[in-house]
């Protein structure tokens, strides 16, 4: 979980970073800038992070065919983690 926030706050913060390199790069050559543009540039980060939550539920597999096993703590005091295992066709 803790990856997943991180690459969203990434794909948010990717609209700051990329303007914040632009205007530094248009500062050295002389160019007149204007205002940041904090609404567009928070926009544009919403719709990227929007774009991945998206894509992670079309392209995320599913768990709707397997049963859960949750985890077991064995005698001598080994866990074994919950698991998804397919469901079992009844005969």
């Amino acid at each position: 979980m803790p990856e997943a926030l991180a690459w969203r706050a990434l794909l948010a913060a990717t609209p700051f970073a990329v303007w914040f390199l632009w205007r530094a790069v248009a500062q050295r050559t002389g160019r007149p800038m204007g205002s940041t543009p904090w609404p567009w540039l928070a926009a544009a980060g919403a719709v990227l992070m929007g774009l991945s939550l998206m894509a992670t539920a079309v392209l995320h597999g599913d768990n709707r065919g397997e049963v859960y096993v949750p985890a077991k703590v064995a005698a001598d005091g080994q866990v074994s983690p919950g698991r998804f295992e397919k469901r079992v066709a009844h005969k």
